[in-house]
């Protein structure tokens, strides 16, 4: 499909994981691509640009050097996330601010920076990158489910402010997916071996999201193709959300 010829896109959190797998996409189906993160290591044909999304001179100047390089930004993914393990006691309040200032405040820096050029664009597309533990209670996830409880309703009140400007906002909301985040979580686990299966079986599919499913969401969402599509959260989480399967029973 070309259905992004002659789009051009900015991907924050782009160089790995379901970042990068959505920065291919959209490239392999006719986009330009710039990548934003600590360290834009990408392949061709993407572009990398060193961005820290917690720091607003930093995301103002990556977007001026993606605008540049592209000639303008009709779409944006705000990918960009950092984990946090524990309940309400395990982590303090630095934490706290950190996890939310990266992962909601992060959302806001960059999208007022690119909009005034998603409002000059006939295909403006904002998908962010939510989760399911924005609507489903996950064990020892406080404050990163706090955190995603913010970008989806920032997500729908981002989608209210804009649409009358043409720019359309979406999120996605994964459920546990196989990328390097939860491979270095099951990593540093005790027992690997039973985290991964334990993660594995709490999804009715009985495996992990994988990062190009994601990926699909996330373009299915920008594409040019889903324009009376906005202010949505489309789970990809193996229908962990809404179904409620006899234990035991496939």
């Amino acid at each position: 499909m070309t259905d992004f010829a002659g789009l051009r896109a900015v991907v924050t959190g782009g160089a790995s994981g379901i970042g990068l797998a959505a920065a291919q996409q959209l490239a392999a189906r006719g986009a330009q691509v710039v990548v934003f993160d600590l360290k834009p290591d990408v392949p061709e044909p993407l572009t990398g640009i060193a961005a820290d999304v917690a720091d607003d001179r930093s995301v103002r100047d990556a977007v001026a050097a993606a605008a540049l390089r592209l000639g303008a930004i009709d779409i944006l993914v705000n990918n960009a996330g950092i984990g946090a393990q524990g309940n309400i006691t395990a982590n303090d309040d630095e934490e706290w601010h950190r996890v939310l200032d990266v992962n909601v405040v992060g959302i806001a820096r960059v999208t007022r920076a690119v909009l005034p050029y998603l409002r000059r664009s006939p295909a403006a597309a904002i998908v962010n990158t939510c989760s399911i533990a924005a609507t489903a209670g996950l064990p020892n996830r406080a404050v990163y489910s706090a955190s995603k409880g913010a970008v989806l309703a920032l997500t729908m009140a981002m989608a209210a402010d804009h649409v009358r400007e043409g720019v359309r906002v979406n999120c996605v909301n994964p459920g546990t997916a196989d990328t390097p985040w939860v491979g270095r979580l099951l990593d540093a686990a005790t027992d690997p071996e039973a985290e991964r299966a334990a993660l594995e079986a709490r999804q009715p599919m009985g495996r992990l999201v994988t990062a190009d499913e994601v990926a699909n969401a996330i373009v299915y969402l920008a594409s040019p193709l889903s324009g009376s599509t906005t202010g949505t959260a489309l789970a990809v989480d193996g229908g962990m959300q809404n179904l409620r399967l006899p234990a035991g029973r496939n």
